[in-house]
């Protein structure tokens, strides 16, 4: 089998995708895709393996200025019915001369059985005061179900 040259996000971008996003320009807002999540992706892909990644909540990525922020709460399986969870965040230049520099952080914030996790995610989204929830997207979207990651635990 061949190495596929793209990343984890556009081999996994080959399904449809319709009707996911928070309205706005479908490039830039619909949930999951653009370059700031690709890089999102790929860092989570970097630091463990996909095929455990059992959900993935976006929240509406912010824009100000020269800059895009998003961040996203993935929650890995890790023993039956207990989830790791991270949070994994971007910032990128969306105009200007340095237009494309992203910076990419991951965090692990915790580990809880896996059904408290759309709770605390729902406190985090009243908390900070969003209008808008986070949209949980299907792991799939980013990852191909049959991905071979081999990043350590």
């Amino acid at each position: 089998m061949s190495e596929d040259p793209a990343g984890p996000v556009t081999r996994g971008l080959t399904a449809a995708v319709g009707g996911l996003g928070w309205g706005g320009s479908a490039a830039v807002r619909t949930a999951g895709l653009g370059l700031g999540w690709v890089r999102v992706a790929d860092a989570v892909a970097d630091a463990m393996p996909t095929q455990r990644i059992e959900r993935i909540w976006l929240f509406p990525p912010v824009r100000r200025d020269e800059q895009e922020w998003g961040t996203a709460v993935v929650a890995r399986r890790v023993a039956e019915g207990r989830v790791r969870v991270y949070t994994a965040s971007y910032m990128l230049t969306v105009r200007g001369r340095e237009r494309g520099r992203t910076q990419v952080t991951l965090e692990e914030v915790g580990e809880s059985p896996d059904d408290v996790v759309p709770d605390v995610i729902r406190g985090v989204q009243e908390r900070a005061g969003e209008a808008e929830p986070p949209i949980e997207i299907a792991p799939d979207l980013w990852y191909l179900p049959d991905d071979e990651s081999t990043a350590a635990d």
